[in-house]
């Protein structure tokens, strides 16, 4: 077969499968996972159910294709705000406001059954391992240059990051998820008051710090 009719086949193809990605992405969106049907999907994209099965063999798997496709989306973008930044503070901030704005974003439009549907994918723990490298390998670098505190792991601080940020997806507008970046920002900070133990055990209790000073709890 020749090269160019066997990449304008391939080029039908791939325009074919995106048009039932965005369709189905639509149509979820607009009515529900469980009203979602196959006719519904291949007359909005205006292809024929068999020529629609030839390509899925059910919704789910549609929503599949397109999830990956979002997460690949959104991981490239990650990349290239972390290329644009200059500095290793920069670059952490860019990629920690991106995933938060990304995140308030995807969790807007998806309603309950397809949040937990989406969230079965097994494309969700790849890339939430991949996230967690990129975040990871960010803060190490931003710890000697006296941006991120050295006092915890970078791999821990990176699980502290992303669940924080993950948080974005329920507040209510942009502002509010970048004081949510802010907040965390400030949790990566170098700690210049030293080191504290958080054991409780090895606190005074409190009658004996008031003591200590000569005072007395109210009532006593």
């Amino acid at each position: 077969m020749p090269k160019l009719w066997t990449e304008t086949i391939d080029a039908h193809r791939a325009a074919v499968r995106a048009a039932v990605l965005q369709t189905t992405a639509a149509l979820v969106a607009e009515h529900g996972l469980t009203s979602v049907t196959m006719s519904r999907i291949a007359k909005d994209s205006g292809i024929g159910r068999a020529t629609l099965y030839k390509y899925f063999p059910d919704v789910d798997s549609i929503l599949r294709a397109w999830h990956e496709q979002q997460i690949s989306h959104h991981l490239d973008h990650l990349a290239e705000v972390r290329e644009r930044a200059e500095g290793a503070g920069e670059r952490l901030e860019a990629v920690l406001r991106a995933f938060a704005l990304v995140s308030h974003e995807s969790r807007k439009h998806h309603d309950g059954d397809v949040a937990a549907f989406l969230h079965r994918d097994q494309q969700v723990t790849e890339a939430q391992r991949r996230l967690h490298g990129m975040v990871r390998d960010l803060l190490a670098e931003a710890v000697p240059t006296g941006d991120v505190r050295d006092d915890i792991a970078p791999d821990e601080l990176a699980g502290y990051c992303l669940h924080a940020l993950n948080a974005a997806g329920g507040l209510p507008s942009k502002a509010a998820v970048h004081r949510l970046v802010t907040v965390t920002l400030a949790g990566l900070r170098p700690d210049l008051t030293g080191p504290v133990d958080h054991d409780s055990s090895h606190l005074p209790h409190h009658h004996e710090r008031h003591s200590a000073h000569g005072h007395h709890p109210a009532g006593s």
